[in-house]
């Protein structure tokens, strides 16, 4: 089945975001329009499932009242491919993004919350959250993600979406996908600052190195994005290769 078209629409809220985006700090912090800077996003629930939406959380087990940790998994031996199919990573009618994002590489995608996220390229489900541990007055960075979901491709790229509202069911660490498959929906969870969109980030999976400052993207995003939107096939494995050869793996931010 093709993808839908995706097109750009012109809608009076985005451009006023898209002037905020280069000033993002370390994580997300956008504004919507009518919200006072600085002021604390609407907490969302520590719990989120695909049918259970942020806002409703289930009672946990008597047994483990401790929510439990993101999953994660190894990434695979396998060799890269070259020539995979990649998709735009939000499927709606109406998506803005900024080819910038203030200290480091990394887009953020706004469009309605509720909107489909998902899978740029054939790959396995490296790591997932469906809990939101961002707390304001908490550590940044670590949480800033809220509900997020990382899928190695078989390209050897790791492609990150976080901010969602939702993960879709049977979406967990070790499951194939294919290009275009949802992996989630827009949503404001972690520093997103109440405003839906989905922080998209592009880097190496460093295998026993991995951080979160690595995960959020080491690489620009925006004419890969540019390419796919238009249909288009640009492939980021070389750019990624090359700043994994000059960086390695960061172990700090």
């Amino acid at each position: 089945m093709s993808s839908p078209t995706i097109r750009r629409r012109a809608r009076p809220a985005y451009p006023i975001l898209l002037l905020l985006a280069p000033v993002l700090a370390a994580g997300c912090a956008t504004t919507r329009p009518g919200v006072p800077e600085g002021a604390a996003p609407t907490p969302p629930s520590v719990w989120a499932t695909a049918d259970q939406p942020a806002s409703q959380p289930p009672t946990p087990a008597a047994t483990d009242p401790s929510p439990p940790a993101p999953s994660s998994a190894r990434p695979s031996a396998t060799a890269p491919r070259t020539g995979l199919k990649h998709v735009f990573p939000v499927r709606a009618d109406n998506v803005d993004y900024h080819p910038t994002h203030g200290a480091y590489p990394g887009t953020d995608l706004f469009a309605d919350c509720g909107e489909p996220f998902v899978a740029v390229t054939d790959g396995t489900v490296l790591e997932v959250s469906r809990v939101d541990r961002y707390r304001k007055r908490g550590p940044q960075g670590p949480d800033n993600g809220g509900l997020s979901v990382a899928l190695l491709g078989d390209d050897g790229v790791r492609y990150y979406g976080s901010h969602l509202s939702v993960v879709t069911s049977g979406v967990d660490v070790g499951v194939r996908v294919r290009a275009g498959q949802q992996l989630g929906k827009v949503g404001r969870t972690g520093n997103a600052n109440n405003v839906c969109h989905v922080h998209f980030g592009i880097s190496p999976a460093c295998a026993g190195k991995d951080g979160w400052w690595i995960r959020r993207g080491v690489i620009w995003p925006a004419r890969y994005l540019d390419s796919w939107r238009r249909g288009g096939n640009r492939e980021p494995a070389a750019e990624v290769t090359a700043w994994q050869r000059k960086h390695g793996c960061p172990k700090a931010p």
